[in-house]
């Protein structure tokens, strides 16, 4: 799932429109009635970016850099100066967030994603729509039900699979969820389908650590297709904002998180929270929900976020 559409960039700018409201409309007011990077207009900046949870080394580092080249760079008005801070802000978007997010299979298939998150941030719903989104493309996908420790996990999820025109593979309630990450894969290479999406629970009712079953599970589905899982998407509520980080560090260092997905970003005015995450998990962004549909999981593009977020102070 690739490139962001014009839809999209217009949904995008609605899911930001509390933060643009809280954050970004205070940003333009202060260059407004300042309009000169001194030391009072910087103090302000640095209050402004931590109550929207840029985060505090994300905010340093965007307030040094505005220092540095407010000396260096000239500027006529209080457009250009906003200008400035919309850059820095592009600048300290970190982790290879470049570009174009989403996920692209490649060659070898099935190509398999394993999708992690504590319960309650959004997975099953990230996971219906990002099949939705590969299936839309013309590609064939598998769903494996392995949060079997759930009792509403694999209803939700079949709904889901259902809707998006998925293959869904689960088993009872309870059942060994590697079990049904490796019958997942395997029926889907039998097959000669184009991705397998794994759900993983997010909490366990029972005396077995979260961290190893998910690992047990990595470890089976790279007994069966090697190479696989090719990705490890970590699901975080972007309207927790980094209250759910240590979490977020705990998923990575059990399973080898390689990119993330924000849920619920159209909740929250605290939009800042994408690079408050992507600095303190060095990891890129991948996708951001902006919506309860179907089609709300767009691909992440660290360029049409920024000006998305100060599209009503007159820039992007």
């Amino acid at each position: 799932m690739g490139i962001l559409s014009a839809i999209g960039v217009t949904k995008l700018r609605e899911s930001l429109s509390k933060t643009r409201t809280t954050v970004v409309g205070k940003i333009s007011r202060l260059v407004t009635t300042r309009r000169t990077v001194d030391d009072d207009f910087l103090t302000e900046l640095e209050e402004i970016l931590i109550g929207a949870d840029v985060g505090v080394d994300t905010t340093t580092d965007i307030v040094e850099g505005l220092r540095a080249r407010a000396h260096a760079e000239r500027y006529g008005s209080s457009e250009e100066l906003l200008a400035l801070v919309k850059d820095e802000m592009r600048l300290h978007l970190s982790a290879g967030n470049n570009g174009n997010g989403g996920t692209h299979a490649p060659e070898t298939t099935p190509h398999v994603i394993m999708v992690v998150g504590i319960n309650g941030v959004g997975k099953t719903t990230t996971i219906g729509k990002l099949a939705h989104g590969y299936v839309r493309e013309g590609k064939s996908v598998y769903i494996g039900a392995a949060d079997t420790f759930r009792a509403a996990a694999n209803e939700q999820l079949e709904i889901w699979a259902s809707r998006a025109g998925a293959t869904i593979i689960r088993q009872q309630q309870g059942s060994d969820p590697a079990a049904v990450a490796f019958d997942t894969v395997r029926s889907a290479a039998a097959h000669n389908a184009d991705v397998v999406i794994i759900d993983t629970a997010g909490r366990l009712h029972t005396k077995i650590n979260l961290m190893e079953e998910l690992r047990k599970i990595r470890r089976v589905i790279e007994k069966v297709a090697a190479g696989a899982p090719h990705e490890v998407l970590l699901v975080i509520d972007a309207s927790t904002g980094q209250n759910g980080l240590q979490q977020a560090k705990q998923f990575g260092q059990a399973v080898g998180v390689t990119g993330l997905v924000l849920s619920k970003l159209d909740g929250t005015a605290k939009g800042g929270v994408v690079l408050a995450i992507s600095k303190a998990l060095n990891l890129p962004v991948k996708y951001v929900g902006v919506g309860e549909g179907i089609d709300d999981l767009q691909p992440f593009d660290r360029d049409a976020f920024i000006d998305a977020m100060f599209a009503q102070a007159g820039e992007g």
